[in-house]
């Protein structure tokens, strides 16, 4: 599986924007998919995440009631929408992939596949 992601931006706080990670490959179906950042001296931490069924998803305190994880699996497409972005948001975000996942979908190493990330920048 190979993962793109895309449409990271500079966007004022209190801002929105939509990132998209599109996957290759007949079986992204089966796969968790998972958005993780890191920002500048820091390490990378866990932002969001929808099983392969879609029946859990998961999102990190911080972002809880602002961003909204979700997936289309017809085009092979996983979307993070990010609403209310604050300053602290600001970091690369990369899309991941695990076959089969339905838990412990907050672990980065579970991951089997990586994007190549995208950077979002929120200016106050």
């Amino acid at each position: 599986v190979q993962l793109q992601a895309f449409g990271g931006g500079l966007v004022q706080a209190g801002g929105s924007l939509r990132l998209s990670c599109a996957a290759s490959g007949r079986t992204f179906g089966s796969y968790a998919m998972g958005w993780f950042r890191q920002a500048p001296g820091k390490e990378r931490e866990f932002v969001a995440a929808i099983s392969w069924s879609g029946g859990t998803i998961d999102y990190a305190d911080s972002v809880k009631g602002r961003f909204t994880i979700s997936r289309d699996n017809a085009k092979n497409m996983v979307y993070l929408q990010m609403n209310s972005l604050k300053p602290e948001d600001t970091a690369v975000y990369y899309c991941a992939a695990e076959r089969w996942g339905t838990s412990g979908l907050r672990v980065g190493d579970r991951y089997d596949y990586w994007g190549q990330g995208t950077q979002v920048t929120v200016s106050s």
